[in-house]
């Protein structure tokens, strides 16, 4: 079957440079956070890959953090005093769908210990329409229902998307 998906086919992809990265760096307020999204473009989809570490680390049982994590439509990880990250823009959502909708919505990353690892595929977005945007980190879950942004809480780290030079 031309259609079925094999995890040979991660592999392939993971061993090419991909098509974007974005470097995120942590608020003022969260110096410790650093990382790189990667996004591999594909044919079914984007394969999205997460690396993180520096995250808040949570306290005592069932505290294991749970942060939010969008792309916004914005182009600056910049903002002001009250909010370091506000020019990132709201929630990208080219089709003006409803939140949990947006092009932007991704799944939530689990903190372990202050790093966070994902890998998913995607196909509300093709990587040539989110160069230049910007990714956020918020400091609480997603609730998948308040609208417009899931009532995610502070955004405590940004990275602006940039393209990677493709090697023949």
């Amino acid at each position: 079957m031309r259609n079925r998906w094999y995890f040979a086919d991660i592999g392939s992809v993971l061993s090419r440079r991909p098509n974007a990265v974005a470097i995120m760096k942590g608020s003022d307020k969260y110096p410790e956070i650093k990382g790189r999204v990667l996004f591999h473009q594909m044919n079914d989809g984007v394969l999205v890959r997460v690396e993180i570490v520096g995250l808040p680390k949570g306290k005592g049982e069932c505290k294991s953090p749970v942060f939010a994590f969008h792309l916004h439509q914005g182009k600056k990880c910049s903002g002001t005093e009250l909010d370091p990250f506000a020019y990132a823009g709201e929630h990208f959502n080219p089709e003006g769908c409803p939140h949990p909708y947006h092009a932007g919505d991704m799944p939530p990353l689990f903190g372990a210990n202050g790093k966070a690892f994902a890998m998913f595929l995607t196909e509300r977005f093709k990587v040539t329409e989110i160069i230049g945007r910007t990714v956020i980190i918020h400091a609480m879950p997603d609730d998948f229902e308040t609208q417009p942004s899931g009532n995610a809480g502070e955004k405590i780290a940004c990275g602006v998307i940039m393209p990677m030079m493709r090697a023949n």
